[in-house]
């Protein structure tokens, strides 16, 4: 995937896991992106280790494992920050 598409749908992935975790106020633009494309990584470690993710997987998986793996990240920053799971 190219770097645009990358930013863009990590993005995406960042905002719609700031939704789901509720720090959607606390967060901009420019960490919604950090967060999706560092999400990304872990979904896509994820997928690979559970078979869920494959090579020919479409934008959509994509997405879907970047979304998944910015929430996982978000919780582990919600329990440094807090010492709780929001």
């Amino acid at each position: 995937m190219g770097w645009i598409a990358t930013i863009i749908l990590g993005g995406i992935a960042g905002w719609l896991a700031s939704l789901v975790m509720n720090r959607d106020a606390s967060m901009g633009i420019f960490w919604n992106i950090v967060v999706g494309i560092v999400g990304g990584i872990i979904g896509s470690g994820i997928g690979n280790v559970t078979g869920f993710l494959t090579t020919d997987a479409g934008w959509v998986m994509y997405l879907i494992t970047a979304t998944v793996g910015a929430v996982v990240l978000l919780g582990i920053v919600n329990m440094v920050q807090r010492g709780k799971m929001r």
